[in-house]
This record gives structure tokens, C-alpha cells and sequence, in this order.
């Protein structure tokens, strides 16, 4: 039997990546992120109700370097899903489709997570 002449699909590796590009995969990834952020949040709540030594357990990993960068993460993907969020909502109104306009918006999504995500650490630890 002959092989049918079909044109392959084409790999991620032969597009130019676009800033608007890494902003939406960003965005799914971040999604997926608090989703397994709010499973440690479920973790931690029943740990909560089955008693104190799961609870020690639980709090000895959040009080650790890597719990740490995990709930820094959280915060962010929290903050930057968020903006983008506003974001695509402005979009979905029919503002902001230029290019410099995107720009702008996508450059102003990462500013404001981080700096909203640098500024409750802050707090929360000097607090």
C-alpha cells in the first residue's frame, strides 16, 4: 500500500517566539500552578482537622527553603494569572489589540505581579 503524500504538522521549533506568545503560555502554566497550589492549601487544611503530628509535618515543609519557593510561586502564578486575566477582559471588550498597546499591557501584567508578589513577602515577613 503507498504512503499518502500529507504535509506534517509544524513543530513549536520553527515559530518566532512573540512576547504575546510567552504571555499566554505563561498563563496556562501559571493556571496549572494554582491548581496545584490549592492542592497543598487542601493538604494543609486537613492536616489542620486530622491533629496536630500531620500538621507538624505539613508546617515543617511550608517552613522550608523549598515550601518557601513553592508559596512564592503560588503567589506569583496567583498575581500574574490574575492581571492577565483583567487583561484578556479588556480584550474581550475590543481594547487594546495593537501591537504597542499589547505590549505595554503584557510588560505591565508581569510588573505588577511581581512587584504585588514582592510586596506581600515582604510584609508577610516582616509582619
Amino acid at each position: 500500500m503507498a504512503q499518502a503524500q500529507r504535509p506534517l504538522s509544524p513543530h513549536l521549533e520553527i515559530y518566532r517566539w512573540y512576547f504575546a506568545m510567552a504571555l499566554s503560555t505563561l498563563h496556562r502554566i501559571t493556571g496549572v500552578g494554582l491548581t496545584f497550589g490549592l492542592a497543598l492549601l487542601t493538604i494543609w487544611l486537613f492536616s489542620v482537622a486530622i491533629g496536630p503530628e500531620a500538621y507538624g509535618w505539613v508546617q515543617w515543609f511550608v517552613d522550608s527553603w523549598i515550601g518557601f519557593l513553592v508559596l512564592f510561586g503560588f503567589t506569583f502564578a496567583l498575581f500574574f494569572h490574575f492581571a492577565n486575566g483583567v487583561r484578556h477582559l479588556v480584550w474581550d471588550a475590543g481594547y487594546g489589540f495593537d501591537l504597542d498597546n499589547a505590549r505595554l499591557s503584557g510588560f505591565a501584567t508581569l510588573i505588577f505581579a511581581g512587584g504585588m508578589t514582592v510586596i506581600l513577602w515582604f510584609v508577610v515577613l516582616i509582619f
